[in-house]
């Protein structure tokens, strides 16, 4: 796959998963913390994983050039 595209996919996919988890913590906030945190804790991995890949492939990217 190409680096340009992949860069991309990741970008989109990392944003996704920030707004996931903010509506996640939204939605524990509103049922005041009875509902499992992991509506928002696992969406947050998810986007740390993709932030990290984006960041690297930018980095293996701009080395290349």
């Amino acid at each position: 796959m190409d680096k340009k595209v992949l860069k991309k996919i990741l970008l989109v996919l990392s944003i996704l998963f920030t707004i996931l988890t903010f509506v996640g913590a939204g939605y524990v906030l509103l049922n005041k913390g009875q509902v499992s945190a992991g509506y928002s804790a696992i969406p947050m991995l998810w986007a740390v994983l993709f932030i990290t890949a984006y960041n690297k492939v930018k980095k293996d990217l701009e080395s290349e050039q």
